[in-house]
């Protein structure tokens, strides 16, 4: 067996995004700021209404997948092909742009807290014209599942594999075999878990701070960044101190040509001006 390594930290940096929701990137903050086939994590949070209260109102998307993870507080999803999502904490949605969508989401409280992440995965050149797809997730769908040291593990994506048995997340069957799991942990506790060989992989803190690696090898990660991770078949991570909370992501890479402007991403620069034409033309979807 192999553990996966801390390689490279990627620290968030504040933006705006939407109608100005203020928010922390890691991933995407720049072009070679990503890990194929992760595009881009945004994590939002605030008490203050002004800073998420404007939204994300009608934005077109092509050629990628979008996850929201909400942790707390309650945005309702729309899109051009009907769907309607009411988007509450605990729960997540997953949608595929494929050849084109439009959708938003806007927030549907006027105050409290409104936590969680946004994620954006590619879609390989086969199936980046593929019909729009739209999941709500519930939070009752995502399995949760309690650790012997008082810690939890949820599954969005992918499976878990705890004491000999499997638990799958809501969203599996797609081509890059995507792994999300949102994990909290006791202070003092630790959490080892499989991760697919080949698949590249990192961890988000978001509570508190952790340690990556076998003990006589561990790196710290603060919250707030990501944590790319080096080959391996398996992670191993520790909470200090305090409590932690963070996520796992990890997915088969695609290994092609990655062209993007803005909300499009496509393989090369010719597709992306034929998604602007469409766009304009009102033929994106």
């Amino acid at each position: 067996m192999s553990t996966r390594m801390l390689q490279q930290v990627i620290r968030s940096i504040p933006t705006s995004d939407g109608g100005g929701v203020k928010l922390r990137r890691s991933l995407g903050q720049k072009a070679g700021l990503r890990l194929d086939p992760f595009l881009m994590l945004d994590e939002f949070s605030s008490e203050n209404a002004d800073d998420y209260i404007a939204g994300f109102p009608d934005h077109p998307h092509r050629g990628f997948e979008t996850v929201t993870y909400m942790l707390d507080g309650h945005m309702l999803h729309q899109d051009h092909l009907g769907n309607q999502g009411d988007l509450k904490s605990g729960g997540a949605q997953w949608m595929t742009a494929g050849r084109g969508i439009i959708h938003s989401e806007m927030p549907r409280q006027e105050s409290g807290r409104m936590r969680g992440f946004q994620l954006w995965v590619n879609l390989p050149a086969r199936e980046k014209m593929k019909p729009a797809a739209y999941r709500d997730i519930r939070p009752e769908e995502i399995p949760t599942l309690n650790l012997p040291n008082g810690g939890q593990v949820r599954i969005i994506a992918g499976s878990a594999e705890l004491d000999g048995k499997v638990t799958q997340g809501p969203i599996h069957g797609l081509s890059t075999e995507p792994l999300f799991m949102d994990v909290r942990l006791p202070a003092g506790g630790h959490f080892t878990h499989p991760v697919t060989q080949g698949h590249n992989a990192f961890v988000y803190p978001y509570e508190g701070r952790v340690a990556i690696g076998p003990q006589t090898e561990q790196r710290a990660l603060e919250s707030q960044a990501v944590g790319v991770l080096s080959e391996g078949d398996h992670v191993e991570i520790s909470a200090g101190d305090e409590d932690a909370a963070f996520l796992i992501l990890a997915a088969r890479p695609l290994r092609e040509p990655v062209v993007q402007y803005g909300p499009f991403v496509m393989n090369t620069r010719e597709e992306i001006e034929q998604a602007i034409a469409d766009y304009q033309n009102g033929q994106l979807v």
